[in-house]
């Protein structure tokens, strides 16, 4: 009897929420020693149809077979013990503790002292973590604690956490989300030699051109269901773009060339600290001008984000000048700089950009509920919130289940993201930031996005983008400034940039 080439089946699988089929009838197989990629929209259940695998969830209708036997994975210890890892797109890592302490972390090695007391044998760890590192091309230093190592080390250190745990299936969640394009490449290599070692790869990722590089095959998945399974080799990204949103994709943007006018924003030398008191940013100072897309491109936790906060009151500055059309605002509050001209897309939507437990048509109207028509005498006036609501979910195309009246927490990632840009856009405002505008969306949603930007630039808005996506920047940008633990090292126009020359300077390996 022939052996059976697949290790991982999952068949008919159909699991559902309140309201919504994650996965419908979904089946696929995965061969021993392949990379296998899972492509999708926001929403699509790839990750609801990984949770399953990894013990996260129990499917409602369906068999998982793992090497030709039938499984019920309970739980994330009982996929372990089937030999299945997963490396989450948020690390679980105890910061305060060591490289190898972290890995071995509930298999500890224990010896005796004495011959009666016990203690864990680190010594030994330390060395079977630093020969597994360099089996697999996966170089750590074993003593040195998380909190010192930057994130692509981290990365390193969850995937060596799998092997340890002797994991012959690892499924990665969008694993390149904040790397540099250098850490991209070098991880890309990592699974690679993964599968060489004899490893089985699940890739989720929405980005379309590591698969190209990496995956033998894809599983496109939409709105739950199962579109195809593909050999990679014979795919372009326009042909999986496709597949996965239901209809043609516009990979490459139509960007005219940059009218820019004279200064919206002008920070001179700022500086930035935390709330340890810890300086977060060293004294920058820059300009972005009306008809301009400024991107500061920098690996996460170099300050960019506390760049955006300080500029929209959201963070103290504890020295410099912020200028909006000449009007010196370093010291306003948040609605007053909203008055002078800032609208904001913030990094966190859900924390920042929304009130979660507000309907959707309060939630459009927060930036205007206290002005006039909005409010008469001190009284909210329903029905100008209603049809303004209405506009603008016909205008930006935001989805939910009951229109106006829908919670807001209950709304997709995607549409909770589209009601923040056009309540923002829609102050038409001189200067609008984005902050990670379109970070964990799907293909579709990002040209949507990408468009909006391009919209106001073209309008001869003044536009700051702050993002971890190198691509997006070297697509949208006019000027690119690089930061490196908060400083700019290097500000320039786009053109006069490689994407790997963006990427050294990230590191803080090139300086100007």
């Amino acid at each position: 009897m022939a052996e059976n080439p697949y290790i991982v089946e999952m068949r008919h699988i159909t699991k559902r929420f309140p309201g919504i089929v994650a996965n419908d009838d979904v089946t696929i197989s995965v061969k021993k020693g392949e990379i296998y990629a899972l492509l999708g929209e926001n929403g699509a259940g790839k990750s609801t149809l990984m949770s399953m695998l990894f013990g996260m969830y129990e499917p409602d209708e369906g068999q998982i077979l793992i090497r030709g036997k039938e499984e019920k994975i309970e739980s994330p210890s009982y996929a372990a013990g089937l030999n299945i890892g997963m490396v989450h797109q948020h690390f679980k890592l105890v910061s305060n503790y060591t490289i190898a302490e972290n890995i071995v972390l509930g298999m500890e090695l224990m010896k005796k002292a004495v011959g009666i007391f016990p203690y864990v044998d680190m010594k030994s760890a330390n060395r079977e973590v630093a020969e597994l590192s360099k089996q697999y091309g996966l170089e750590v230093n074993p003593t040195d604690v998380i909190s010192d190592v930057n994130v692509s080390t981290r990365q390193r250190v969850e995937i060596l956490k799998m092997l340890y745990r002797k994991a012959e299936i690892l499924i990665f969640d969008e694993p390149t989300a904040v790397l540099t394009p250098q850490e991209i490449q070098s991880l890309l290599q990592i699974i690679r030699n993964l599968r060489d070692g004899g490893k089985t790869i699940i890739l989720i990722t929405h980005k379309l051109e590591e698969i190209r590089q990496v995956a033998d095959r894809c599983a496109i998945l939409r709105r739950g269901k199962l579109v195809g399974v593909y050999d990679v080799a014979g795919m372009d990204a326009k042909k999986m773009a496709s597949l996965m949103v239901g209809h043609e994709v516009q990979l490459t943007l139509d960007k005219k060339p940059m009218q820019a006018g004279a200064a919206v924003l002008d920070v001179e030398n700022l500086h930035v600290e935390n709330e340890d008191g810890f300086e977060v940013v060293k004294g920058v100072s820059f300009q972005v001008r009306a008809g301009e897309i400024f991107a500061i491109a920098g690996v996460s936790g170099n300050g960019q984000t506390e760049i955006a906060d300080a500029v929209a009151g959201l963070m103290k500055v504890s020295g410099g000048n912020i200028e909006i059309n000449g009007t010196d605002i370093t010291h306003f509050d948040v609605r007053k700089r909203a008055e002078t001209g800032l609208s904001y897309i913030p990094e966190d939507r859900q924390q920042v950009g929304l009130v979660l437990d507000f309907s959707l048509e309060d939630n459009l109207a927060l930036r205007n509920y206290y002005k006039e028509p909005f409010q008469k005498n001190s009284v909210l006036q329903r029905p100008v919130f209603h049809k303004y609501g209405n506009e603008l979910i016909a205008k930006y195309d935001i989805r939910s289940a009951n229109g106006n009246e829908t919670m807001v927490r209950s709304m997709s990632g995607g549409n909770q993201q589209k009601a923040i840009v056009g309540r923002e856009i829609e102050q038409d405002a001189p200067l609008t930031i984005f902050v990670q505008p379109t970070r964990g969306l799907d293909i579709g949603a990002i040209e949507n996005i990408h468009r909006q930007i391009l919209e106001e630039r073209d309008k001869g808005k003044a536009v700051l983008l702050i993002s971890l996506e190198l691509d997006e920047i070297m697509q949208l940008a006019d000027t690119i400034a690089v930061i490196y633990n908060g400083q700019f090292g290097k500000i320039a126009p786009a053109a006069d940039f490689t994407t790997a020359e963006v990427g050294e300077y990230m590191m803080g390996v090139k300086k100007s």
